[in-house]
């Protein structure tokens, strides 16, 4: 009997045991500081939108402040006031509320058309993987302004219709990564041993090929959202995006260059929030895919 076998499991040090997957992904992700700081900010951002009546004083719709139009940033106006009278800061704050909630319904949206479109893709090959690929060429040569321009011209814009416009051009994204998750595995041993089993193409699929694929998914989802914000911020800023008086960063970034050469504060911290939420959400999805990367070994 060899001298491992006489040792306790309890005993063995730490470094030694199996490890998860998911240890090695956190690892990945904790050493990455700018994603770590880019989700804490998403997170701070986050709680500012859901927490906003509680964070400012007022209504983003309240002209209060009327005889102050157009003051600077003070003690009193943390970001100034706008042209109508409205407090700035408290403007900003629902401005993140319409851009998250935008982005995080876009993102679900191009996740719920993107991962049947790429599993069927991926596990069928062949005919119903051409077509689909021809499909998303179509939307990939189809500027995504462009279209969203006239879509939205055509609908008259609205939230609604720039979630759906959103998610219309970011399920390409997911569809593929999902596509090539897919393919990877549909050659493995437990998909070959549920097909000797009997069991249905839409049941592997479901049972298997999704569940292995949710990496993919996580970080198509989360890359997604800036897309969609961006997107709406462009529609708004074209004045087709979210109608006054409802707070959006691209329309306060519109009506801020009005104003730009004497009152810099009207287009500035629009533009910085926007900017500021954009780079935040792309770097923590950047760290989401490199810590979820299979192909990575953890250390």
């Amino acid at each position: 009997m060899s001298a491992e076998t006489l040792i306790p499991a309890a005993v063995i040090a730490p470094q030694y045991r199996q490890r998860s997957p998911l240890y090695f992904a956190w690892r990945r992700f904790t050493g990455n500081k700018a994603a770590l700081v880019a989700g804490a900010v998403v997170l701070l951002l986050i709680l500012m939108a859901i927490f906003a009546p509680l964070i400012t004083p007022i209504g983003p719709e309240a002209q209060a402040y009327l005889p102050q139009a157009l003051a600077f940033p003070s003690a009193e106006h943390w970001f100034g006031v706008d042209d109508l009278g409205r407090d700035f800061y408290t403007r900003i704050v629902y401005g993140a509320r319409v851009s998250l909630t935008i982005g995080f319904s876009a993102a679900a949206f191009s996740v719920v058309i993107g991962i049947p479109l790429g599993a069927l893709a991926g596990y069928y090959g062949g005919r119903v993987d051409w077509f689909i690929m021809r499909i998303i060429e179509l939307f990939s040569v189809v500027p995504p302004l462009l279209a969203a321009m006239l879509l939205a011209t055509l609908t008259h814009g609205g939230f609604f219709t720039i979630v759906l416009i959103a998610a219309l051009f970011g399920w390409v994204n997911v569809c593929l990564l999902v596509r090539a998750q897919v393919k990877a595995f549909r050659e493995k041993e437990f998909v070959r041993a549920a097909q000797a089993l009997g069991a249905s193409p839409w049941y592997i699929i479901r049972r298997h090929l999704i569940p292995n694929s949710i990496s993919p998914i996580i970080v198509g989802f989360v890359l997604a959202i800036p897309l969609a914000m961006m997107l709406e911020a462009s529609l708004s800023f074209l004045g087709i995006g979210v109608p006054p008086p409802t707070p959006s960063w691209g329309q306060m970034i519109s009506i801020g260059l009005n104003f730009m050469f004497f009152y810099w504060h009207m287009a500035v911290f629009p533009t910085a929030a926007l900017a500021i939420t954009v780079l935040a959400t792309t770097l923590f999805g950047d760290g989401l895919r490199d810590a979820l990367d299979p192909t990575l070994k953890g250390r």
